[in-house]
């Protein structure tokens, strides 16, 4: 039954070992800029710097499919998901690291799904895959992830208002995944197709 969802059989240790840690970091680094936010020029919408780096784990998940497979990838994210609990606890708080995992899982577990579906219908468009799969991944991991950590927080301010800051987040994490992140994606596809010849 696991070997149907999960398989590490053939897999190179060192390359796993590094997408891990690849996943890990990102966590890390998302949840540390979560913690800091600001106000949108002219407006009173609220948003946190963590929408900037968190669609880096997409760009992730999605090499981490090409590289290996779909079975692999959900390996690598559940894998990093009780890493990623106690770092998050460590560089945030317990509820944001419980947040935080839980959002990573369910958004990362769906980008799989979606992008391997996406993919394996339309192989020629290199793009469409990890855009679509960007979409929905970020939409889930973001409401997931602020409902958990502040709506039901002690903080007056973030349990009124966990949902407005959530939707201009997810605004900008996908904006940012298109302008910036998906350009990464399509040189380091290239790059990695010269290397391993991947498809």
């Amino acid at each position: 039954m696991l070997k149907q969802y999960f398989n590490f059989e053939n897999v190179n240790r060192i390359l796993l070992a590094k997408l891990v840690i690849l996943h890990l970091f990102i966590i890390a680094l998302s949840n540390w800029a979560v913690q800091f936010g600001g106000t949108l020029y002219g407006t009173d919408l609220q948003f946190t710097w963590g929408m900037f780096t968190f669609p880096l784990i997409v760009v992730a998940t999605d090499l981490t499919v090409r590289l290996t497979d779909k079975y692999t990838a959900r390996g690598v994210v559940a894998l990093a998901f009780i890493p990623a609990i106690i770092i998050s606890s460590y560089i945030a708080t317990p509820m944001i690291g419980f947040a935080s995992a839980l959002a990573y899982l369910a958004s990362q577990l769906l980008d799989v799904s979606i992008f391997q579906r996406v993919r394996e219908k339309l192989t020629e468009l290199w793009w469409v895959a990890p855009a679509i799969s960007t979409i929905f991944s970020n939409i889930l991991d973001t409401y997931t992830f602020f409902w958990a950590a502040f709506a039901y927080s002690d903080d007056p301010f973030m349990s009124t208002h966990w949902l407005e800051i959530a939707s201009v987040d997810v605004v900008f994490k996908i904006i940012t995944s298109f302008v910036l992140f998906l350009p990464v994606y399509g040189v380091l596809l290239a790059w990695l197709r010269k290397q391993a010849k991947i498809s």
